[in-house]
């Protein structure tokens, strides 16, 4: 792995689907932004983008945001404000597909999470080795019951669903996110 992967997660709040397949807004939670940070600060993601069109719910995060970066969290737990850090807040997943882009200077490789599976997939193995070779990953992950069908055509492919050995499969996504990026990101004693 190289040492400074050139990877962002994004968190899509719009557009997403509820449990009836129809396409809506989610309220963004105090823990996806703290733990997908962490896990994100922890694994060497370079941006954590939270995408939601709601002024509310930017100003929320904002708020929630500035307290470990600035206000008495900051001296109380100074790791959480660095993890945090790494938090840009964008109205749309378009927003941050071009800025990410401009970031790292070229064309990059976007791809979706979907607890369901689709058919356009690249494995998690197929993936890392991407990353390794210094390619830039934009890695997409939905929220309420996931992404919406319009995503889709935006990413180039989706990773596999994460799987136990039973049917049951409805992970938060905050344990999906550190799953993941653990298996494209982590230390492995293999290789």
């Amino acid at each position: 792995m190289t040492s400074c992967p050139q990877v962002d997660v994004a968190l899509v709040h719009a557009p997403v689907v509820n449990r009836r397949g129809e396409v809506i807004g989610s309220a963004v939670t105090n823990l996806d932004l703290h733990d997908i940070a962490r896990a994100c600060r922890t694994f060497g993601v370079d941006t954590y983008w939270v995408i939601t069109p709601f002024a509310r719910q930017q100003e929320l995060s904002e708020q929630i945001i500035n307290h470990w970066l600035e206000g008495h969290g900051k001296s109380a737990n100074p790791d959480r404000g660095e993890a945090l850090s790494l938090i840009r807040l964008r109205t749309g997943l378009d927003e941050v597909i071009e800025e990410t882009r401009t970031k790292w200077g070229r064309e990059l490789v976007v791809v979706a999470t979907c607890a369901g599976g689709k058919q356009e997939t690249i494995t998690y193995s197929g993936l890392r080795q991407k990353i390794t070779s210094g390619v830039p990953v934009l890695l997409l992950f939905g929220t309420a019951w996931g992404l919406a069908p319009e995503v889709f055509s935006l990413v180039e492919s989706t990773l596999p669903p994460i799987h136990g050995p039973g049917n049951y499969n409805h992970l938060s996504v905050r344990s999906a996110a550190s799953i993941i990026l653990d298996r494209l990101l982590g230390c492995r004693e293999d290789g």
